[in-house]
């Protein structure tokens, strides 16, 4: 009898531990989202960033990250200052323009961030004052744009360049390049004689048409996409998966509900900024941007090889940047074609 009753307390205890052990393997995922999460996104106030303006002012993010994330959306003036926030972890995803994120890739060692999604491209040009006509014309010219290093600044450098004109980070060279801050500024710069163009994205570059410019070149590449923090991303990929959710059904809204998702980005922008845009300007900024899941990892390859060939990075591979399989999830579960990387 007493041997009986040993053998059954050590079944029992065998049974506690099997139960322990269960309960642990199903919350080790601290991936999953019963736990309370605060999602910190970062955005851009420019209307190439209307994944984002949309998603947060429709609420589509907030439906599809449920009840236990809190999402804090963060706007910013520049993309350089995204990246140094996503390197200082401050920020756990953000829509940011390529070169930004190509910095963070390389001052991390490929360790900071993943490219998880695309989200916009084209809509960026290059605005110059009427009588400019072509590159030559720009010789001994002062353009301005938002940042250096930024994606507007790389892809200017690099188009003069393939034109025969040199610039430098000191901002001489054939022609002078004035980075801009806050980005608003370049308008009145613009107007008052200051500089003889710049080269902005919406709705900046349709605000200098407005003040008078012309446009002289546009650049149909990637403009916006979206990182999330490694050490995010592994930890909770169910949240990613949410903010994908939201922004694919973003974009959706962007193509089947035009007007209506302009005023939506437009309410976004107003609360971000204390004032929207004007219906005119709203307008051409959405029709000369394309907005897209697709990261455009071709176009991204380019700029890297801009970047580099303009003296603004060092050579760099993107081998290891995308993280694509949970946008192909979603992707695949609702009927849409997938993206490569």
């Amino acid at each position: 009898m007493p041997r009986r009753m040993f053998i059954s307390r050590a079944a029992l205890a065998l049974v506690v531990l099997a139960a322990t052990l269960s309960g642990c393997g199903q919350s080790t995922p601290s991936t999953n989202s019963a736990q309370k999460v605060t999602l910190r996104l970062g955005y851009l106030t420019r209307v190439t960033h209307a994944s984002a303006l949309v998603g947060i002012d429709k609420g589509l993010f907030a439906k599809n990250l449920g009840p236990d994330v809190t999402l804090d959306a963060k706007a910013f003036g520049q993309g350089t200052e995204e990246a140094t926030a996503l390197l200082a972890g401050q920020l756990d995803a953000a829509y940011v323009g390529p070169n930004p994120a190509f910095n963070a890739w390389q001052k991390s060692n490929g360790t900071a961030i993943k490219i998880v999604s695309g989200s916009a491209s084209g809509g960026t040009t290059l605005v110059v004052k009427p009588g400019i006509q072509n590159a030559q014309d720009l010789r001994g010219k002062t353009l301005a744009d938002p940042a250096l290093g930024g994606t507007q600044d790389v892809s200017l450098r690099s188009w003069l360049k393939e034109n025969g004109l040199q610039t430098n980070p000191q901002g001489g060279g054939d022609v002078f390049i004035k980075p801009t801050k806050p980005e608003s500024a370049i308008i009145p710069a613009f107007t008052a004689n200051q500089i003889d163009g710049a080269i902005e994205s919406a709705p900046y570059d349709v605000q200098l048409v407005k003040a008078g410019g012309v446009p002289l070149w546009s650049d149909p590449g990637t403009i916006t996409i979206l990182v999330v923090r490694q050490e995010f991303l592994q930890a909770h990929p169910d949240v990613v998966s949410g903010l994908l959710k939201g922004q694919v059904e973003a974009n959706d809204f962007i193509h089947e509900n035009p007007d209506a998702a302009a005023q939506a980005a437009n309410a976004a922008l107003a609360g971000a900024l204390g004032k929207g845009l004007e219906p005119d300007v709203l307008s051409a900024s959405f029709q000369e941007t394309t907005f897209t899941n697709d990261p455009g990892a071709a176009s991204l390859n380019d700029q890297v090889h801009k970047a580099v060939s303009v003296g603004l990075l060092d050579p760099l591979s993107l081998d290891g940047i995308f993280d694509l399989h949970l946008l192909n999830d979603i992707l695949k579960g609702s009927g849409k074609p997938q993206v490569d990387a």
